[in-house]
């Protein structure tokens, strides 16, 4: 996602201590890379991905999308056009992708409002039922045993 001068980079780190200092699992943090998400600096003698600080920042940045709803796919999307500049300028798309966001949102709570409307309505109607700890659907015949 972006890039350092040589200068300016730190002693590389495997993707285990790049998980420690982030809190991503390991295997987030390889999907993420093979994605193109993450850049690493390439392997070690021992064949470890090894990634530098602008893996911490990239880190974040994901972490910072998928908290506001994104999907991985959008922010591979979002995130495609970057190194070299082509493509949509990425606050436009970013806008679109948070107004997809929103409405994900909004579909879900409406989904869990109407959970909490059929709750209320079935504790209305069981209310009697609820209080004495005897619940019976229609139709159960262990119901009709006792009635």
């Amino acid at each position: 996602m972006t890039s350092q001068t040589s200068a300016q980079r730190t002693r590389p780190m495997t993707v285990g201590e790049l998980s420690r200092r982030t809190g991503v699992p390991v295997k987030a943090l390889r999907e993420y890379t093979d994605l193109g998400l993450i850049y690493t600096r390439g392997r070690s003698p021992a064949n470890y991905r090894l990634y530098d600080d602008d893996a911490l920042w990239c880190v974040r940045f994901i972490g910072e999308l998928r908290g506001l709803g994104m999907t991985i796919a959008e922010i591979r999307d979002l995130t495609a056009g970057w190194p070299d500049g082509a493509g949509r300028p990425p606050g436009a798309q970013l806008a679109d992708l948070l107004r997809r966001s929103r409405i994900r949102v909004e579909q879900r709570i409406a989904g869990q409002q109407q959970i909490l409307r059929r709750i209320d309505s079935f504790e209305a109607e069981h209310r009697a039922d609820l209080v004495r700890g005897d619940v019976c659907w229609a139709g159960d015949p262990r119901c009709a045993a006792g009635a």
